[in-house]
């Protein structure tokens, strides 16, 4: 048995039913009532997931921004306090070693927000890189991390809190000692419906999560929900979609590299060997990770990377990377363990009525 890191919040998931499977070196709830169910609850309600996994560092000292802006892909010369932004930390080739959210706390204070299966290696990477005379920490073992996702998060997290945060908005955050100990609530997440992301106290998690399972419009949400609500985004997922073979321009997301200025791996960005599109598939039989695809005529041009039914949607959809030539094609036919399985190329996102962005005020 694989010895399996725990989250304040195992215990809990354990109690009430989850089935439990190994995510990132954790022991993770996949579902509890089941995918479909939490889906839709989440696209129609608010779900909470625990995602006391991620790592999180902490820098800070003068000159931090400007060591930090030749590590990361982020423009931090344009995010001020308050705000947050996704990027990229790219190894020498300009492939990815992770993507990651930088928080600016303050000036010349940031936090760091890491996927957990690259914590430790982001973090050696960060260090060896970073000038001397800064304050660089992993604080992800005292940070507890809930995030409230759904078009009804915002009354959630207003009775949660017995006050507004409808002035929040997208990719901004604020500290707040309003339950009577430190939190970051952050309007982001990984649904594409309206939420938050809270950062707290680890021993903290339970409290919070048990006030917010007690609110009759929530139902926790698994791994298995997560992954089908950010697939029907079009979001990409450490590991499947993103490698440190490829880089952000053939996994589609050139558009957040627009910083000027120097920093690691930015050379390497104008290989573009092969494309990650989205593709369709009718019916409900579903392409999985690895599986082959191919142009009409038989040739294999590339391989899926992410496949799922989408519950919103009734069909079945995937990501795929392909021959950069063969990107603009618009039919592939998808070699399963089982069928061949004709795929459309489609636009992202596969589900266009999320609320993410919605206005609040």
């Amino acid at each position: 048995m694989e010895n399996l890191e725990t989250t304040p919040l195992t215990q809990w998931h354990r109690e009430n039913g989850a089935k439990m499977a190994p995510f990132a070196g954790f022991d993770m709830p996949v579902q509890y009532k089941g995918i479909i169910i939490e889906h839709k609850h989440t696209r129609e309600k608010a779900g909470i997931f625990d995602i006391c996994h991620m790592g999180e560092f902490k820098l800070s000292g003068r000159g931090a921004k400007d060591g930090l802006n030749k590590i990361v892909s982020h423009d931090l010369d344009t995010l001020g306090p308050g705000k947050c932004r996704y990027g990229f930390l790219l190894n020498a080739s300009g492939g990815i070693n992770d993507d990651l959210i930088v928080y600016c706390l303050a000036e010349d204070e940031y936090m760091l927000v890491v996927n957990g299966a690259c914590r430790r290696k982001d973090f050696d990477h960060i260090a060896a890189n970073l000038p001397g005379g800064l304050s660089f920490t992993d604080i992800s073992d005292e940070t507890g991390k809930i995030d409230v996702q759904g078009p009804e998060s915002l009354d959630v997290i207003n009775d949660l809190f017995g006050s507004k945060w409808n002035h929040l908005k997208y990719f901004n955050f604020e500290q707040t000692d309003g339950l009577g100990f430190p939190m970051i609530v952050s309007r982001t997440g990984y649904t594409g419906e309206l939420g938050y992301e809270l950062y707290l106290p680890s021993d903290k998690a339970l409290e919070v999560w048990e006030k917010l399972a007690a609110d009759e419009r929530v139902e926790p949400v698994g791994l298995g929900a997560r992954d089908t609500l950010r697939l029907e985004i079009g979001y990409p997922l450490y590991g499947q979609d993103l490698d440190e073979q490829r880089t952000p321009v053939e996994a589609g997301a050139g558009f957040f590299l627009k910083k000027e200025s120097e920093y690691i791996g930015k050379s390497g960005l104008g290989r573009v060997d092969e494309s990650l599109i989205p593709l369709t598939i009718e019916g409900r039989r579903t392409a999985r990770h690895n599986d082959e695809v191919c142009l009409p005529g038989g040739e294999k041009t590339g391989i899926i990377t992410s496949g799922s039914f989408a519950p919103s949607l009734g069909h079945c959809i995937a990501l795929a990377y392909v021959r950069a030539e063969d990107a603009d094609k618009d039919t592939f036919i998808i070699k399963t363990a089982r069928a061949e399985l004709e795929a459309k190329k489609t636009a992202l996102p596969f589900y266009k009525k999320g609320t993410a962005r919605m206005k609040t005020e």
